[in-house]
């Protein structure tokens, strides 16, 4: 490859050359920041040099004793006769911007250079006008910038381009007009600006356009990683083919559709579906997919076992399969599971349950267990989301949830259900439960959950946000089963830590004489029997700052007006409840009001909760 540098000055790259943006290129999205930049940069050298020469000197001769400036370099590709910018937009779109508002302030002080700066912004064809760049979707407002219609009346709704032209125009203007104020500085700086200031050009083959455009753009963080990745696929095709097959539309749409702009961060949510999507399709263990991460995936789709699973490099049949199916199926897919998971939702409850407890492996289980327009979506989704949630839960309830171990099983369990049948996804979450509770346990281990591995688990034994989101658990199964609506919904119940509606661990039995005295006034054996779950329950914020230190009989009267749970210590609650009886019978629960609070008592909660948490999580 070879690249030939052609030094030029602002006239000669404005002057007879057209340059299309090309399909590397994002829209224009410098706003103040970079705009003043490069406005200090031209002007830097100008007033410099200006404050040295003599006002009587002619214009012309004046701007020739400005020293020169060199404004960077652009990249052009060329394709049957059409100059594609590769590298360069954002300042050449500023460059016009500033053009036009010279053009018009030339015409306030009366210059004589005003055609000559106007033809520096557009030549002429018949009587078309042609600008010299060519922002196709956006001509409009480069016209309406072009004859001063006023801001209001410029057309920007053809996108971000348009809108960020015409601010960045008002910008310029203001400070055109603050550092131009005489004639004669005026035209010193138009000899300057477009015979002093150069640009270097550098023309590349078709061939190496993607290679060329990482390079130049990758440095500095100026481009998101989704966006090199876009010039690295699309330039591997013709581009007729590009438009016919009006693929960049079709980018622009799916990677609308995921998300850009999430955050203040370096990533937009698009990039986080690559990271996803590669690791859900290449990743056995979690080491491996570490090495596919949301920063470097435009670089690694590329190369090793990547490549050799989507063998994208150097294959434009393959660029264009993949983003005719492959990107459009997927990112669908994955907006969808992100929609889903944001709120409740009945059908989907499980994704929804993922999220209260910040779990994301979801994504990567799902995008692999799925095929191209696979038929049993739905039933993935469902079966996929309920198995990720059991073996969060399970793992915490048998005190076997160890540091990463989520992590890992996420990816040894995705490589074994990559495109399998909805009905063996199961089977392959169920196996692998079992071997990591025998390695934690050092024992054979045949079913999931075991009362002597729960017996004991409390209040020290999980974090609080799961305590709370086993107890919401709790609380929909009964609502559920009974057919009532929670009284709280479960972010309310999970996430909210405020001090008067937010939920909290309460203890049924309070730190009194009374409640250590039934268990022999042991104080060890006391604070642990009271930790464990069936001695605790959810109370609202202020309920459990008053309960605190009460006597049962009292925080009784408390839990009779509160959750399903809570309420069932409580006889009244028993009273004409046709629906919690034939809860108790469909499920052989012996749920039921206890007067009294002690150790027989704790022990038949812990026990009923053990035989809810293999209702629940099967």
């Amino acid at each position: 490859m070879a690249i030939a540098p052609v030094p030029q000055n602002i006239e000669q790259v404005f002057s007879s050359t057209t340059y299309y943006i090309d399909f590397y290129q994002r829209q224009y999205k410098w706003n103040r920041e970079p705009v003043e930049r490069l406005l200090d940069d031209i002007f830097y050298k100008f007033n410099q040099d200006y404050g040295k020469i003599d006002s009587s000197l002619a214009s012309e001769l004046a701007g020739s004793r400005i020293g020169y400036y060199f404004l960077n370099t652009y990249v052009t590709n060329t394709i049957n006769n059409k100059v594609f910018l590769v590298d360069g937009q954002q300042r050449f779109t500023t460059i016009t911007l500033i053009l036009i508002q010279l053009y018009h302030l030339g015409g306030k002080l009366n210059s004589e250079l005003t055609d000559w700066i106007k033809d520096r912004i557009h030549g002429t064809s018949g009587a078309r006008k042609n600008f010299w760049l060519q922002h196709q979707n956006h001509l409009s407002a480069l016209e309406g910038l072009l004859v001063g219609l006023p801001v209001a009346e410029i057309p920007i709704k053809s996108g971000i381009t348009a809108k960020n032209m015409v601010e960045n125009s008002k910008f310029i203007k203001i400070w055109l007009e603050n550092e131009l104020k005489t004639i004669h500085q005026f035209d010193t700086f138009i000899y300057y600006l477009l015979r002093n200031v150069e640009i270097v050009k550098l023309e590349v083959m078709q061939t190496d356009v993607p290679m060329v455009f990482e390079v130049i753009n990758d440095r500095g963080v100026r481009l998101k990683p989704h966006e090199i990745l876009k010039g690295k696929l699309l330039g591997q095709v013709d581009k007729q083919e590009l438009e016919l097959l009006n693929l960049n539309k079709l980018w622009e749409n799916q990677v609308n559709l995921v998300g850009v702009a999430n955050s203040g961060g370096e990533n937009d949510e698009i990039d986080n579906f690559f990271e996803t999507f590669i690791r859900s399709k290449i990743a056995s263990t979690r080491g491996v997919a570490e090495k596919y991460t949301s920063k470097n995936y435009h670089r690694i789709l590329f190369i090793g076992e990547v490549e050799e699973y989507f063998k994208l490099n150097r294959n434009a049949g393959r660029t264009k399969q993949f983003l005719q199916n492959e990107f459009i199926y997927f990112t669908k897919l994955y907006s969808r599971i992100r929609e889903l998971r944001s709120s409740f939702n009945s059908e989907y409850k499980n994704l929804y349950f993922n999220q209260l407890n910040d779990l994301t492996g979801h994504f990567v289980l799902i995008l692999s267990a799925c095929k191209i327009n696979d038929l049993e979506e739905d039933e993935k989704i469902k079966i996929i989301s309920y198995q990720y949630d059991r073996i969060f839960t399970i793992l915490h309830l048998q005190k076997a949830y160890v540091n990463n171990i989520i992590a890992d099983l996420v990816y040894t369990i995705s490589i074994e259900i990559k495109e399998i049948n909805a009905s063996d996804i199961a089977g392959v979450f169920e196996r692998h439960l079992l071997k990591a509770l025998s390695e934690i346990k050092d024992v054979p281990i045949s079913e999931a959950f075991n009362y002597n591995y729960f017996k004991d688990v409390g209040y020290s034994d999980l974090p609080t946000r799961f305590s709370r989101y086993f107890f919401s658990r709790i609380e929909y199964f009964i609502a559920k089963e009974a057919n009532s609506e929670m009284q709280q919904n479960f972010d309310n119940l999970v996430r909210n830590n405020g001090y008067v509606n937010g939920y909290h661990v309460e203890h049924i039995l309070a730190h009194n004489l009374e409640n250590l005295q039934a268990f022999n006034n042991d104080e060890e054996v006391f604070e642990r029997e009271r930790n464990r779950l069936g001695g605790l329950l959810l109370l609202r914020g202020n309920s459990n700052q008053s309960s605190g230190n009460e006597s049962y009989g009292e925080k009784l009267k408390t839990y009779a007006q509160s959750l399903y749970w809570n309420a069932t210590l409580h006889k009244d609650t028993y009273h004409s409840n046709i629906d919690l009886q034939a809860l108790m019978n469909r499920h052989g629960l012996q749920i039921r009001a206890m007067d009294f609070f002690g150790p027989a008592e704790l022990e038949e909660r812990h026990k009923l909760l053990a035989q809810i948490v293999q209702i629940i999580w099967k």
